[in-house]
């Protein structure tokens, strides 16, 4: 019984620690993943408490169960918009480029070290693709917000790579443990038919979820606990039939996310804390795992390795993927920066151990620390890096709460939200009957002094109200531009980079002209549309913070609809 309360107390007290150890993280701008790994790694067998922990084949179970879950839960979080503005790109990163990766590593491996080539492309296999937790909780926690071309990319990439690597992982480990090469035809079949097997397997799961969660009579307790498990099923499933189980999860994810389900937000919310519990778990017990005097062993090989895939492997990669799709240098060098590694090719380099590889050890030990560099040097690198190169754009409006309608039978997920309303806020100063709105919303009224002012008394908004309105989720973005409490910084920021003022996109350079001293145009031209303007300059789909010069003016775009059309744009002196 004793010792049941000490694994207990020591369990909780790792996982206090870690959730306590995001502040300081937050402040410092470290990597929360990598605050978890080191946590980990102090109360492992040469930290400070001791623990012996030597057990790969529940490490792998664990962290396999883990990685479904963050998956699945990046799947339902991936909007509809990121792919039909980064598809193919990411998709390229995620098939040609992790190849890319992985041969550039082998090479340099095979010729530094004189490593077998099988061994060299098990490495590069192990540390061939990205992590989006690792990169977008730097975001969140520094409130950054990058251009949706940029993050979109990354974001799908990341969400999709895995199973490339998972394949090669699994096709390079076979080859090691018996000693044979494997055949270029074959390898392509393999990879073939665990992506189309794992397509299907994804689409039949989040289809019949969807259809399950519109016909059976749960409560809508139950409904986060059965998209776990159904997930899981499909990840067992669709590996059982040798296909891409991750694959599976997070087209399965995706899915449901876009499906409009009344259960969805609360199915999301669920699995926000799940899938921080999945995270933390999943890299405290690989700390446990490791031992720091091997990393200290194999640290030539892992720092060449490191090397070589931050400055050489992944830029290459990244430039010769995104050179049919026009990415301007910038976001190429962003992009190449932030392929951060996280937990997947620490928890596939347990494949090589569990299969009894010669020399396991090594690669374990070689992913760990490739994956402490790379949080280290590009982690905390990456906010720096985005606003030096002109990446970042202005935040969203938001609410400052949101709180789901999940109880009413309704065919759009609704929503209450809460507005602080500032002086900058558009409604201040003004009654809700003088407000424009672009969706359909509905006034709860406001609270003012702890007093609730309903809608009946018809009261002037002012600065310090909370007002309250119900509607649909899908509608967000467009009444928040009214209400959302932009704040002093907020507005500043958006002056500095849009400029001070708002134009269609649909204005004629001529009518432009007419307002502003544009530099004379020529007759053609002074016809054209700004949106026309803007296609033109770039010769694919813009995105919002997208910017062109006209004259001694910048016009940046500011706003997309969901069809891709510009309707939007701020305007600058270009000497401001």
């Amino acid at each position: 019984m004793d010792y049941t309360s000490t694994v207990i107390l020591i369990v909780g007290c790792l996982f206090l620690f870690s959730i306590l150890a995001t502040v300081i993280s937050s402040r410092l701008g470290a990597p929360l993943l990598l605050v978890f790994l080191c946590i980990g790694m102090l109360a492992g067998e040469e930290g400070l408490l001791g623990l012996k922990f030597d057990n790969p084949q529940l490490t792998f179970l664990l962290g396999s169960v883990a990685l479904v879950i963050i998956l699945f839960d990046g799947g339902m979080r991936t909007s509809p918009d990121r792919f039909r503005v980064a598809l193919w790109p990411a998709i390229s990163l995620a098939t040609i480029g992790v190849a890319l990766t992985c041969a550039g590593i082998a090479t340099a491996v095979v010729f530094w070290f004189d490593l077998p080539w099988t061994a060299g492309l098990l490495l590069g296999a192990l540390l061939s693709s990205t992590d989006a937790a690792a990169v977008f909780s730097i975001f969140q926690s520094r409130g950054l917000r990058i251009k949706d071309r940029v993050a979109s990319t990354l974001e799908v990439e990341s969400g999709t790579n895995d199973p490339m690597a998972v394949i090669l992982t699994m096709t390079m480990t076979m080859a090691v443990a018996t000693n044979t090469d494997m055949a270029p035809l074959t390898l392509i079949g393999d990879v073939a038919i665990q992506l189309i097997v794992g397509l299907l397997g994804g689409w039949l799961g989040g289809h019949a979820f969807v259809l399950a969660a519109r016909k059976l009579p749960l409560s809508f307790t139950f409904f986060p606990l059965l998209a776990i498990a159904s997930a899981v099923v499909i990840f067992a499933l669709t590996s059982k039939f040798h296909g891409s189980g991750f694959l599976a999860v997070y087209l399965m994810g995706f899915i449901i996310g876009k499906s409009r389900l009344s259960q969805l937000v609360h199915i999301l919310q669920v699995q926000d804390g799940l899938a921080w519990l999945s995270q933390i778990m999943m890299f405290l017990i690989l700390g446990l795992l490791v031992t720091p005097s091997q990393l200290i062993a194999h640290a030539p090989l892992a720092l060449g390795v490191a090397l070589v895939l931050i400055f050489v492997a992944r830029p290459l990669a990244v430039f010769l993927c995104l050179l049919p799709f026009s990415f301007p240098w910038r976001e190429q060098v962003f992009i190449s920066w932030v392929g951060l590694r996280g937990a997947v090719p620490i928890i596939l380099a347990l494949y090589p151990w569990l299969s009894g590889v010669p020399d396991e050890a090594v690669y374990f030990d070689v992913a760990f620390f490739v994956v402490l560099l790379s949080l280290l040097v590009q982690g905390w690198t990456i906010v720096p890096l985005a606003r030096w190169l002109g990446l970042e754009v202005p935040p969203s409006p938001q609410p400052q709460q949101r709180m789901p309608l999940d109880a009413v039978p309704s065919n759009d997920a609704l929503e209450v939200w809460e507005f602080d309303i500032h002086s900058k806020t558009p409604a201040c100063d003004h009654t809700w009957e003088q407000l424009k709105f672009t969706a359909p919303v509905t006034f709860v009224g406001v609270l003012r002094d702890g007093e609730w002012l309903q809608p009946a008394m018809n009261p002037v908004i002012r600065e310090g109200d909370a007002l309250l309105v119900v509607a649909r989720v899908i509608d967000v973005d467009a009444i928040s531009r009214v209400l959302s409490a932009h704040g002093e910084q907020r507005k500043l920021n958006e002056t500095e980079f849009f400029g001070d003022f708002t134009l269609r996109a649909d204005l004629t350079i001529a009518e432009l002209a007419a307002i502003y001293p544009v530099a004379e145009q020529g007759a053609e031209l002074m016809s054209t549309t700004i949106a026309d303007y803007f296609k033109q300059a770039f010769h694919r789909r813009v995105v919002v913070g997208d910017k062109v010069k006209l004259g001694n003016f910048y016009l940046t775009v500011r706003e997309v609809s969901e069809q891709g059309e510009i309707v939007t744009v701020g305007i600058k002196s270009a000497a401001s």
